[in-house]
């Protein structure tokens, strides 16, 4: 019995950080008020081996549409590709932040507390021709009124895939 407790009690420290766990933080991270109107951002996708695979940056115009902000991220990759994801957010009654995207399976769904946003989601990931739905675990922290960060992880069948690292960044 004692084995099983300690068992259960080193799994619930395996669990990782909750959202709520910055509500303290501050600045408080609203993404409505941050991604209205024009962001920039600049970022990487690492293998699972943590060997940079992409580079890439993001031209970003948000804008309130029927109680929803619609963010417009335009994507133009080192290797000269570019890619488009239109995003729908809102707030719920339920207090989380629900969101859709042509390629994201379903709903994206991400609580917010202090500096802190995480959301889950599936990404159809286009790869070699294929098609792959893979797990994302998304955290964004505001670092200033102008600034954040983001980190999210990969996944497939709970198997890393790898880590995309975004800087965002408002002009003055």
């Amino acid at each position: 019995m004692r084995r099983l407790a300690c068992l259960a009690l080193l799994l619930a420290g395996c669990a990782g950080p909750r959202v709520e766990d910055y509500a303290a933080a501050q600045p408080i991270f609203d993404p409505a008020q941050f991604f209205l109107g024009k962001t920039q951002a600049w970022g990487m996708f690492q293998d699972r081996q943590g060997r940079l695979a992409k580079r890439f940056s993001v031209e970003m115009d948000g804008r309130l549409q029927d109680g929803e902000l619609v963010l417009d991220e335009r994507f133009l990759y080192a290797d000269g590709s570019r890619q488009r994801r239109v995003w729908r957010l809102r707030h719920g009654s339920d207090g989380l932040w629900h969101c859709l995207a042509g390629d994201v399976a379903g709903e994206a769904r991400g609580a917010a507390a202090g500096n802190a946003l995480h959301w889950r989601y599936q990404l159809r990931l286009p790869v070699d021709g294929n098609e792959y739905l893979v797990d994302m675990d998304d955290w964004m922290f505001l670092i200033d009124k102008r600034s954040m960060l983001n980190r999210a992880s990969m996944s497939k069948l709970g198997l890393g895939l790898g880590e995309v690292t975004l800087f965002f960044r408002k002009p003055e």
